[in-house]
């Protein structure tokens, strides 16, 4: 098959690369002439484990290329792919569609023979049909037609995700669409794995159901995490003891200082929007966005019960910044929060990031950045645990707490436990949603905290 990408952002990209793996012949197309270039020169502007190596592979096979010119991409492709951003538009919560309809306009302009036009950008219900009628204005009925394929790629575990996923979702309603896109995924049906076809508002709000059936699952064990530590319960053992019903599962039952990234932010206020223009307020989903802010206030709160009710004067090291390991991105992630609130209350802020420091350079100012932990926790104060990178769950605590000014850690992950800490020589250790998730007073062979 021929397939044209219009985006080369994280979905556009893995779903280019992968696609291309499949043996398709693939064109990923994109405006910005210095990330042409950049991927031209092999080179990945993401961060996403395994991308490079699969990238390379497939450039040197001869499936895979990157160009500015979208019309040679799109006349006598089998299936044009949308994966263009839709950012939260400012102001009211929408999905922006801007470039998704310019990208429509556009790839009308170059169709060559029956083509699929398939949005896989997130997009609210009835978007494909606007698709639709904005390319029929140029084209003629049944030389094309449009389908929704929305993604559910993890980043940080992202080509895994698509060559190995849960399921296949494909909104599509005329035959020949549905065969083109038959084949397009024609390896994974192969190996059985479930490939859904529904109408295509059907497949726009299952995506958007997903992400928000997500976030609050993340935001409710959040919920219960802060009452486990008033009632004293172990917000683990209580995950442990839900995540074991097969009606609920384990996934997404960590707790945490909140939800972000690219997805579940900008998805949940979309649909949440949606259902106020339809007049059918989403209640829970608009409590998961109220509660998700109000949880990294806490978290700002926390830390500064930690640092004696005052973040003047202190030094706070801070490990990990990104949303989540294993990715660059910054997305609404809950150090855009945290780590300004030390800052304007007069900290020092040291960060530690193996990937965050490319967009958190100009996200974090006032901040010093430093390649290992240990360098950033010498003579701080707080040592303060944000995203769970590997590099960051078999620290020598003990070296930690030695080389600090005043030794105590706010483990916002739950990565370490208070028995670590007070056998490192910490003072104070605080975490979320368990009985120890407080200072280490009155020890044995402990100093008292503040």
């Amino acid at each position: 098959m021929k397939i044209a990408m219009i985006g080369t952002g994280y979905v556009g990209l893995v779903s280019g690369v992968c696609f291309s793996d499949f043996g398709h012949e693939v064109v990923c197309v994109d405006k910005n002439p210095e990330k042409v270039a950049q991927l031209n020169r092999g080179e990945v502007p993401i961060y996403e484990p395994g991308l490079d190596v699969l990238m390379a592979k497939n450039v040197a096979a001869g499936r895979l290329t990157f160009t500015e010119d979208l019309a040679p991409a799109v006349a006598g492709a089998d299936a044009v792919f949308i994966a263009v951003g839709t950012p939260t538009r400012r102001g009211d919560g929408h999905a922006d569609l801007t470039y998704v309809f310019a990208a429509a306009e556009e790839i009308a302009q170059s169709l060559d023979g029956f083509t699929v036009v398939v949005t896989k950008s997130t997009v609210p219900v009835g978007t494909n049909r606007k698709v639709y009628e904005i390319i029929a204005k140029t084209c003629e009925e049944g030389s094309f037609d449009v389908a929704s394929n929305p993604e559910f790629l993890r980043e940080g575990a992202a080509i895994d995700d698509f060559m190995r996923p849960d399921r296949v979702v494909v909104g599509v309603e005329a035959k020949p669409a549905q065969e083109v896109m038959g084949d397009i995924y024609r390896p994974l049906f192969l190996r059985d794995f479930p490939i859904v076809y529904t109408d295509l508002e059907s497949a726009e709000m299952i995506k958007y159901a997903a992400n928000a059936f997500l976030a609050t699952k993340i935001t409710f064990i959040n919920e219960i995490a802060m009452l486990c530590e008033r009632v004293g319960a172990d917000i683990k053992a209580v995950s442990k003891g839900m995540g074991l019903d097969g009606r609920i599962g384990n996934k997404f039952l960590h707790a945490g200082p909140g939800y972000g990234g690219s997805c579940f932010p900008k998805d949940t206020k979309a649909l949440a929007r949606i259902g106020q223009d339809h007049a059918v307020p989403l209640e829970i989903t608009e409590a998961v966005i109220a509660v998700n802010e109000d949880m990294k206030r806490r978290m700002v709160e926390k830390l500064r019960d930690l640092c004696d009710g005052s973040f003047n004067g202190k030094v706070v090291a801070v490990l990990g910044v990104t949303f989540k390991p294993n990715t660059d991105d910054m997305r609404e992630a809950p150090s855009l929060t945290i780590v300004p609130a030390l800052v304007g209350g007069g900290a020092e802020v040291r960060v530690v990031d193996p990937q965050g420091r490319r967009e958190g350079e100009a996200l974090l100012p006032g901040v010093t950045w430093e390649e290992d932990p240990y360098a950033a926790a010498k003579g701080a104060d707080v040592l303060v645990l944000l995203t769970e990178w590997n590099e960051f769950r078999a620290l020598d605590l003990t070296r930690m707490a030695g080389e600090m000014r005043g030794a105590r850690m706010a483990d916002l992950r739950n990565i370490y436990s208070r028995d670590d800490a007070r056998s490192a020589g910490f003072e104070a250790y605080v975490c979320v949603g368990r009985p120890d998730a407080t200072a280490l007073q009155g020890e044995p062979g402990v100093a008292a905290a503040g």
